[in-house]
């Protein structure tokens, strides 16, 4: 497996990814009106514009995503995805570590749902923490955590 940087022409690809990762969530809060799973490839595509996405590839196959940008010396990041087929194999914290890698910032942040307890965890270990919750609309209202970690 190998982390690279992700082009546009890999926007499809990490679309399907996105959905498919994100489907766990959306089941655990019994709402599939989340923004990951109603974001159109245009969408995406535009992001290349103003964010780094990394991919992790195993056989040629996309198998794990993160996308991040850097405003006011904080990196953003944003839609952790790694495909429910290769869960619990440590793409998601190399994802993370080369995200981190590439910004160099002082400040990350990022945010999670507050039921998602394996999302809570990762990103405890690698050292966030919960520093805002808010109710988000989502058409059913989930509550978010946000978190940050400084280096």
């Amino acid at each position: 497996m190998k982390i690279l940087k992700a082009s546009v022409n890999d926007a499809g690809e990490i679309l399907c990814l996105q959905k498919a990762a994100f489907m766990s969530e959306a089941e655990l809060y019994g709402n599939y009106n989340i923004e990951p799973l109603k974001q159109t490839i245009e969408e995406i595509k535009k992001q290349f514009e103003s964010y780094v996405f990394l991919k992790a590839v195993s056989e040629e196959n996309i198998i794990g995503t993160v996308r991040a940008f850097e405003k006011g010396g904080t990196c953003y990041i944003g839609k952790l995805a790694v495909s429910p087929l290769h869960r619990n194999k440590g793409i998601a914290t190399l994802l993370m570590k080369e995200i981190e890698k590439y910004f160099k910032c002082k400040r990350f942040e990022l945010f999670t749902g507050v039921k998602s307890e394996r999302n809570m965890h990762l990103y405890e270990k690698l050292g966030f923490s919960v520093f805002k919750k808010e109710q988000k609309g989502c058409g059913g209202g989930v509550e978010i955590a946000y978190m940050e970690k400084s280096v």
